[in-house]
């Protein structure tokens, strides 16, 4: 069947709606969350490779208790991230293969690990984060959605002011074909600057596993799982299940 173009404009001119729809504040507790699964494993963990970075929301609250290193496809992205971080190091990358030729006590890729939408991607991209860990270093990923709990046409809305600009973003997640491994998420911006309105739309392309792909993979790729915290999003709702792996001390 013909496949929906792959748009991600949120990643290009439309990046600067991203802190207002999603400002960084709505991340704290999340990275508060992240840090304490990362110390559960890794008390004395210090440096942490975050791939998939996005606009470095999560890194607002992340370093302050780590040195962070922070890897996005994005360079409009990037430009947000270095704004509100400029003491983290940002570096222009693809989590499925770039290679920084060091080693990180952790390594987080959040909701963007969505973006794989093969099985060989999201193996390409935990081998990324296993040979940059440390011996018994950690790694946490998200699983937002399953076959199982993905819901056709479950759509959202939020709206968001900043200023003089009003956005109001509809989400809305559909399968095309339930029988590959990806889904559609397309967006509408209702963009309202003193009152004067902008229609944009966006599209997305990402993937859809069951649970058991995600583990065998983890392990393919070297890592120990030792945790999955949460569970994928039910109902519509906002919601993900973490996995927390470690690179095993001594590599089988």
């Amino acid at each position: 069947m013909k496949r929906s173009r792959d748009e991600r404009r949120l990643y290009h001119d439309l990046a600067w709606t991203w802190p207002i729809v999603s400002p960084p504040g709505r991340y704290t507790r999340e990275a508060h969350a992240i840090r304490r699964l990362i110390r559960g494993r890794a008390p004395g963990a210090r440096t942490l490779l975050h791939l998939g970075c996005g606009g470095g929301h999560l890194d607002k609250t992340l370093k302050r208790a780590f040195e962070i290193t922070g890897v996005d496809l994005s360079p409009a992205m990037l430009a947000l991230a270095r704004r509100l971080n400029p003491d983290v190091a940002y570096r222009v990358g693809d989590m499925r293969s770039i290679r920084l030729r060091r080693t990180f006590d952790a390594v987080v890729i959040a909701d963007s690990i969505a973006y794989m939408l093969t099985n060989r991607e999201l193996l390409a991209a935990f081998g990324t984060a296993f040979v940059h860990l440390v011996p018994g270093g950690v790694f946490l990923t998200y699983v937002e959605r399953t076959p199982a709990t993905f819901r056709q046409d479950a759509t959202t809305r939020a709206i968001a002011r900043r200023g003089d600009v009003e956005v109001v973003l509809i989400e809305n997640q559909h399968d095309p074909d339930p029988a590959d491994t990806t889904y559609e998420s397309t967006f509408v911006y209702l963009i309202r600057r003193r009152g004067r309105l902008r229609i944009e739309t966006d599209r997305h392309r990402l993937g859809l596993f069951p649970l058991p792909v995600w583990r065998g993979l983890l392990r393919r790729a070297g890592f120990r799982v030792t945790q999955l915290v949460g569970e994928p999003d039910r109902r519509g709702a906002r919601g993900n299940a973490t996995f927390v792996c470690v690179r095993p001390a001594i590599d089988r």
